[in-house]
């Protein structure tokens, strides 16, 4: 008894827990959801030019990746000392429904943007889960409410939207989720906040038996239920290592915590941006589809889904080393060359792409 009492007080037994019954759920959901799915015709059409897949895939996946977090976190977490709890799973239920919608009817941009929209400001406003400072960050420190509200909300629609976008080949947005919720996890588990370990935890416990669904060749998508519900949480998980860094023990005291947390973020948030600037440079809309995100590059390069998926995964946990080893140096100096990297590497794919079209 005194052995279970000591085991229950560290600080990963509740999360190893969460993990595990994340895993498991949705480990046992999945082959369900593909029965159904297939009895139902609920599938994703390989029916225009922009599908890379060639055979009708169901889109279910994130029903499971939602049941296994979502339980998770009403089993393990704890209101009390997790504050806005009940909020992120109010708005986790928001995005449940909207991505289901629109992985059987496809949704119009505009509705899709309104329900991210009112699940990040319950989150924001009703959770109180902001970001209240920059970290210095061009001289910016503390932020104003309002300031900080706008900025949250944004921030939180942004990390949805990004994830929804890379998740176009196999195992890709599963793999980036993974790697960027660890990292969270492993900065918790060390600064000892059990709450938000839990929720990474149960984030990837989902992930990882997900991703054995969707190797190559993919039996089920996460559709935009499982990318929305990935980024909303990688969201709050951000915000809150960037708030609890203010009070953590000097060792563990991040710099500055937000332009680590872009580094953490930066294959889906830079991802976005590019792609958005350039369809605005080519007279487009920033909402057009279309084939210009980093994964489709590397399927023309000769990538396989699968290699294209671990090639980015390597790069992202390159930028989230580059970012942690380098953020004793100057802030700007830091979210410069992390940009600047990026930048550099866009510009090789898109030559190499160009000179391959060409031949």
């Amino acid at each position: 008894m005194e052995r279970f009492n000591l085991l229950t007080k560290s600080v990963l037994f509740f999360p190893a827990l969460a993990m595990i019954c994340a895993f498991l759920i949705t480990w046992i959901s999945i082959p369900s959801i593909i029965q159904v799915a297939r009895l139902k015709h609920l599938f994703d059409e390989p029916d225009d030019n922009r599908k890379l897949h060639k055979r009708v895939v169901p889109t279910l996946g994130g029903l499971a990746i939602f049941a296994g977090s979502i339980i998770s976190l009403m089993l393990f977490t704890d209101t009390y000392t997790f504050h806005g709890r009940q909020f992120v799973m109010a708005a986790l239920l928001i995005l449940f429904f909207l991505g289901i919608k629109d992985d059987i009817i496809i949704l119009s941009p505009y509705s899709k943007f309104l329900g991210q929209f009112i699940a990040s400001l319950i989150i924001v406003w009703a959770g109180d889960i902001r970001i209240d400072s920059w970290g210095g960050v061009f001289g910016v420190h503390v932020l104003s409410y309002e300031v900080s509200i706008v900025f949250s909300v944004l921030f939180i629609m942004v990390c949805i939207n990004s994830f929804n976008m890379i998740d176009g080949i196999d195992a890709l947005a599963g793999l980036i989720g993974l790697i960027t919720a660890g990292t969270f996890a492993c900065w918790f588990y060390y600064a000892n906040y059990p709450q938000p370990l839990i929720l990474a935890a149960a984030m990837m416990g989902s992930i990882l038996a997900f991703l054995q669904f969707n190797i190559t060749p993919a039996r089920i998508f996460m559709g935009d239920t499982g990318s929305m519900l990935i980024g909303c949480i990688i969201g709050v998980l951000t915000i809150l290592f960037i708030n609890l860094n203010h009070s953590v023990p000097a060792n563990l005291k991040i710099n500055s915590a937000p332009v680590v947390a872009f580094g953490i973020l930066i294959i889906p948030v830079f991802d976005l941006l590019r792609v958005f600037i350039l369809r605005l440079l080519k007279g487009r809309s920033p909402f057009h589809a279309d084939n210009l995100h980093m994964h489709h590059q590397l399927l023309i390069l000769g990538f396989s889904h699968l290699n294209a998926s671990i090639l980015l995964a390597l790069v992202n946990l390159a930028f989230i080393a580059m970012a942690f080893l380098f953020n004793k140096y100057q802030t700007e100096g830091l979210l410069l060359s992390l940009i600047g990297v990026a930048v550099f590497l866009s510009i090789i794919v898109d030559v190499l792409v160009k000179r391959k079209l060409k031949k």
